[in-house]
């Protein structure tokens, strides 16, 4: 039975290979709602938020995982955002007139910007070049460059589902069987885009490794949900400071703001922005007197 919106993990028993298949379903419907993509758009979209899930579940944090990719070419830019709850959020700029091609036709000479932040720690940032064909390719030349991890990714993404899966050979661990890695990545490379993108795990697993002792463990549900909020719309416009807001609302007689993820809309007028900063001077600490 097909699973949808779910993440599931996998091992092989006898070597230090990790893996994990995601398909996006609903949860990738979600942000096709609220915004059309030309097919070269939604594509490149898709994979990047399959991939933003395989990623996400592959590092042990509490918080959010965010890829943000800039480019000079007719997609100017993507962003994905996945939680380590596996919520996922993403949108897309790009120019009218586009045709399919590869990333670096579609991104030009596009940068990849990877941001980790945990809810406790710190926040970690990664910046790379987004080098070769595919997303797969330049996400794995990103794992070489800047994690040093053996990692080979597959994805795909039509109108109706995205879908990904991902190989990452444990680091440190002795490979008792020295072909195991290449073995898993040449028969993984077997795939389809149709099969990826239909098949249930189970049957994936058994098309690719039936010769191989996997271990699958339950699915993880994933889904669509926007972090955006009225108070994260605060927060920014305080960021912004009163004169820049005071001059909005002399412009235009209120505050208007549409998340580019989700389509929500918030406005605020001149006593909403008055009670905003006065908030803001209440919870400012008083000075100290000695």
């Amino acid at each position: 039975m097909l699973a949808h919106d779910t993440l599931q993990r996998f091992v092989f028993e006898h070597a230090p290979i990790r893996g994990e298949i995601v398909r996006l379903d609903a949860t990738w419907r979600a942000v096709l709602e609220r915004r059309h993509y030309p097919d070269p758009v939604r594509d490149l979209l898709g994979e990047f938020m399959a991939a933003a899930s395989l990623l996400a579940a592959s590092i042990k944090f509490d918080g959010r995982l965010t890829m943000q990719v800039k480019g000079h070419g007719p997609v100017r830019l993507l962003v994905v955002e996945c939680t380590s709850k596996q919520t996922l959020r993403a949108v897309a700029q790009w120019d009218q007139d586009i045709a399919p091609g590869s990333i670096a036709e579609l991104l030009g000479d596009g940068q990849l910007v990877m941001t980790i932040e945990p809810d406790d720690g710190e926040r970690y940032q990664g910046i790379v070049a987004l080098d070769g064909g595919t997303v797969a390719e330049g996400l794995e030349h990103y794992f070489e460059r800047s994690e040093q991890l053996n990692t080979r990714l597959w994805l795909a993404a039509d109108t109706d589902q995205a879908a990904g899966m991902l190989l990452q050979r444990l680091p440190e661990e002795l490979m008792l069987d020295a072909d195991a890695w290449d073995r898993a990545v040449h028969l993984g490379s077997t795939i389809t885009r149709e099969e990826l993108l239909t098949l249930p795990v189970p049957q994936i697993l058994r098309r690719l490794y039936h010769e191989e002792d996997i271990r699958l463990f339950s699915g993880h549900p994933v889904s669509f949900r926007c972090s955006c909020s009225r108070a994260r719309v605060e927060s920014v416009l305080r960021m912004l400071g009163r004169d820049e807001v005071t001059s909005i609302l002399a412009e235009r007689g209120k505050v208007e703001v549409d998340c580019e993820f989700c389509g929500s809309h918030y406005e605020l007028d001149r006593v909403d922005a008055e009670q905003l900063f006065a908030a803001n001077h209440m919870t400012d600490p008083s000075p100290t007197r000695h």
